[in-house]
């Protein structure tokens, strides 16, 4: 967790880190007060509101979710919960990727809407969870519970990627990420996305996607390339070669279509123009 600082969540950001405790506080909140106005949502919201640690209480809203697909739920409470009680570095992610989407999306009312209802937040804790799994070299456990998640909530996300803090995967349907990917702090991806390999090669064969990037709807990314921190892929683009830092690039196949100034941080702005 990030304990009290005063600094922004990170460059360009407007949203200072709450102190050690606080999102879950605010969740914990949120959800009581909730319950008391809808009672018809109180058993969901017990997920949150039950005496639990937050590693449990962020694996009982995952496996509760994941659970639709006749598994356990249980078992997978329990299997999640371990990994977060374990890796206090999924955790800290975790809080990171609400807060991102509290500063993002003007749509988002609160902390709580992010975590019961934001598939896209789910898929990726789902993710996190996954990739300690295949650190530890439990491959077998994390292949599953990479395709559960894939079934139940849309990104098909390779438990092997490598994946930052204070990531945004805005709606979530339809993003995939392949095996050898890497998606620095601070990235937003909206829906559609694909992070892929060109289908001719083996080993290190998937993008590289530096801090501060936005990817617009539909984009393809294909093949070991770099998008450069701070820069933008337009809606719709095929990107194929490497992409400069701070650089907006657009079309079919991708080209540069503007330079950005030093101040920009696209992931943050989710400014889709390109102009």
């Amino acid at each position: 967790m990030t304990a009290g600082a005063e600094a922004p969540l990170y460059a360009g950001s407007t949203v200072v880190p709450l102190a050690d405790g606080e999102v879950w506080n605010l969740i914990r909140a949120e959800a009581r007060a909730l319950a008391m106005r809808e009672p018809v949502m109180a058993q969901t919201l017990r997920l949150v509101t039950e005496d639990r640690s937050d590693a449990a209480a962020l694996a009982a809203v995952l496996a509760n979710r994941l659970s639709v697909a006749r598994v356990d739920e249980r078992s997978l409470a329990q299997l999640l919960s371990d990994v977060f009680q374990a890796d206090a570095d999924a955790l800290t992610a975790a809080e990171a990727d609400l807060q991102a989407v509290m500063e993002r999306d003007p749509a988002c009312p609160g902390l709580l809407h992010v975590l019961l209802n934001l598939k896209g937040f789910q898929a990726l804790q789902t993710y996190r969870a996954a990739h300690r799994l295949w650190i530890d070299g439990r491959r077998d456990v994390a292949n599953w519970l990479s395709n559960l998640a894939s079934l139940v909530f849309g990104p098909d996300i390779h438990p092997a990627a490598r994946i930052g803090r204070a990531v945004m995967l805005d709606h979530g349907s339809g993003i995939v990420v392949g095996e050898t990917s890497v998606i620095e702090d601070q990235v937003s991806i909206l829906q559609n996305v694909t992070l892929g390999g060109t289908g001719k090669e083996t080993g290190d064969r998937h993008p590289k996607i530096r801090r501060g990037v936005m990817i617009g709807a539909g984009a393809k990314i294909l093949g070991n390339i770099e998008v450069g921190a701070f820069s933008k892929i337009a809606a719709g683009s095929v990107v194929l070669k490497p992409v400069p830092p701070r650089t907006t690039v657009a079309g079919v196949p991708a080209t540069v279509v503007r330079i950005h100034r030093v101040d920009e941080v696209p992931a943050a702005e989710m400014d889709q123009t390109i102009v």
